[in-house]
C-alpha cells in the first residue's frame, strides 16, 4: 500500500492556487513556503510541483511569466488567473464541508447497544 497520504497529494492545487491568491511567486519559492509554513509536515519536491503549475497553466487558472533576477539569472513567476480564484474558492468550499464531515464521523461515539449492521 502507498504510505502517501492522499489527502496530501490532494491538497497541492489548492495550496499553490491559495498562495498564487496574494502574491506572484516562483516555483521554488512556492515549494519552500509550503515547506516552512508547515513545519516540514509537506514538503512538496519540485519535481512534483511543476507538473502541478503546468496543469494549472494548462486549465487556464494561472499564467507565467520570466523575469529577470540580477545580471544572468532568469525566474519563472506564477500569476493566479479570475478563473483561477473561482476554482480557489470552489477548492476552499470543498475542503471545508470535507474537513467538517470527517471531524463529524471521528466525533461519532456509538452507544453501547447500537446494533446497526454494515
Amino acid at each position: 500500500m502507498d504510505n502517501k497520504s492522499n489527502f496530501r497529494r490532494g491538497s497541492v492545487e489548492l495550496l499553490i492556487l491559495y498562495l498564487l491568491s496574494h502574491k506572484d511567486y516562483y516555483g521554488y519559492e512556492i515549494s519552500q513556503t509550503i515547506k516552512e509554513q508547515t513545519h516540514s509536515v509537506l514538503n512538496i519536491p519540485v519535481g512534483s510541483l511543476y507538473p502541478a503549475l503546468y496543469k494549472l497553466i494548462d486549465a487556464g487558472y494561472i499564467t507565467d511569466y520570466k523575469k529577470q533576477v540580477g545580471k544572468r539569472s532568469i525566474r519563472v513567476y506564477y500569476h493566479i488567473e479570475e478563473s483561477g480564484l473561482n476554482r480557489l474558492n470552489i477548492l476552499i468550499a470543498d475542503y471545508n464541508s470535507t474537513v467538517n464531515a470527517v471531524q463529524q464521523v471521528l466525533n461519532y461515539i456509538p452507544e453501547y447497544g447500537d446494533e446497526t449492521s454494515v
